[in-house]
């Protein structure tokens, strides 16, 4: 039986990835030696970098003045990251979920945060809106996909002050104007490589502006004048990364991605309003996300939902239970996600509706 995958992350990848990695793992470039025992700075692997870093400019079109940087610590580390190199006086945040809320505790050790506005009061089922972004702040920091929640940030924000995002979860997904951003940043796991690697997309006439010691694996300029080469990098997450590069330039780049995801999407969230076993969690559908598609039992099937989930899993969903502080179910429509996987999932959830009544 066919599996489909529909994990948060670590989540699922083209096969065209995990096909060339585990090539890779085995012969690595015509060395006769894996990807996993070769040296960082041999020229093979440095190829490697360069050209993910290249095309990680070209799919984004990211102008000049901006570096990319892949380095370890997960999203979680960016955190501190952040704020240790642009955080003067103040900072900005958008609470949006459990992740910003983490990315806020750590901006307070630095100084004063100014929390515009936070969707917290109802479970962070929405984005807000009419907030006013404080002219002073050194940054404003946004979480633009909520991956616990279902809700997304689907445009590039104007800001007055440098924009941060966090993408972890989104990047590559949609369209966007880097140039409105200072850094973009995310951890891999979701739509680009298996978990180890973290990119960062910094434009570099942010950096040298605070006077605080900043620790040297926590200084951008670090990995910038260094290529990402400072200590060894996550070698087989970054080949990983390559590879999902390339496959997303054969499908048609970023906007391919757009298309496709807005498609999955939209197949999923309309079976969802159909269907009178089921609710959204996420009531604007201009908040919904693209990414990860959150849903309950409706009022009246809430007894329902073991046998749903049960249901499924035989199906071959695999992946849809939703997050341990929320339940309910969820399921992440990520790049690599076929839209057979989609359908298939709707054709469950109507074959559930039929059995039950």
């Amino acid at each position: 039986m066919k599996k489909h995958n529909f994990y948060a992350g670590p989540s699922i990848l083209p096969e065209f990835t995990i096909e060339n990695t585990a090539d890779a793992i085995r012969n690595f470039a015509g060395t006769g030696l894996s990807v996993m025992e070769v040296s960082h700075r041999s020229k093979e692997f440095v190829a490697v970098m360069d050209e993910a870093q290249s095309l990680f400019k070209e799919l984004l079109k990211i102008p000049e003045g901006y570096s990319v940087v892949f380095v370890g610590g997960g999203a979680s580390t960016q955190f501190a990251m952040v704020p240790f190199n642009l955080f003067n006086k103040k900072a900005a945040y958008l609470n949006t979920g459990a992740w910003s809320k983490k990315a806020i505790k750590e901006a307070k050790a630095f100084g004063e945060v100014d929390v515009v506005a936070s969707s917290e009061d109802t479970v962070f089922n929405y984005i807000p809106k009419g907030y006013t972004i404080p002219t002073d702040a050194d940054y404003f920091h946004i979480t633009t996909n909520n991956t616990i929640y279902g809700t997304e940030i689907k445009h590039d924000i104007d800001s007055p002050v440098p924009l941060v995002a966090d993408m972890s979860s989104d990047i590559f997904s949609r369209p966007m104007d880097v140039s409105k951003y200072a850094i973009i940043y995310g951890g891999a796991q979701k739509n680009l490589a298996p978990s180890g690697v973290t990119f960062a997309i910094v434009r570099n006439d942010m950096l040298g502006k605070v006077d605080r010691h900043i620790p040297t694996m926590l200084n951008y300029q670090t990995h910038i004048d260094k290529e990402s080469m400072f200590n060894t990098p996550p070698v087989v997450p970054v080949f990983a990364a390559l590879q999902t590069l390339k496959w997303l330039k054969s499908k048609g780049g970023v906007e391919g991605m757009y298309e496709t995801n807005v498609m999955k999407a939209g197949l999923l969230y309309d079976e969802i309003d159909r269907n009178p076993m089921f609710k959204g969690t996420v009531l604007d559908k201009e908040d919904r996300s693209l990414m990860n598609i959150c849903f309950i039992m409706n009022d009246g099937f809430e007894d329902k939902e073991k046998a749903f989930f049960d249901f499924a899993t035989e199906r071959g969903m695999i992946g849809i239970k939703g997050h341990r502080s929320v339940g309910g179910f969820r399921a992440s429509t990520y790049n690599a996600l076929p839209v057979e996987s989609v359908k298939a999932l709707v054709e469950t959830m109507q074959d559930f509706e039929q059995t039950s009544n």
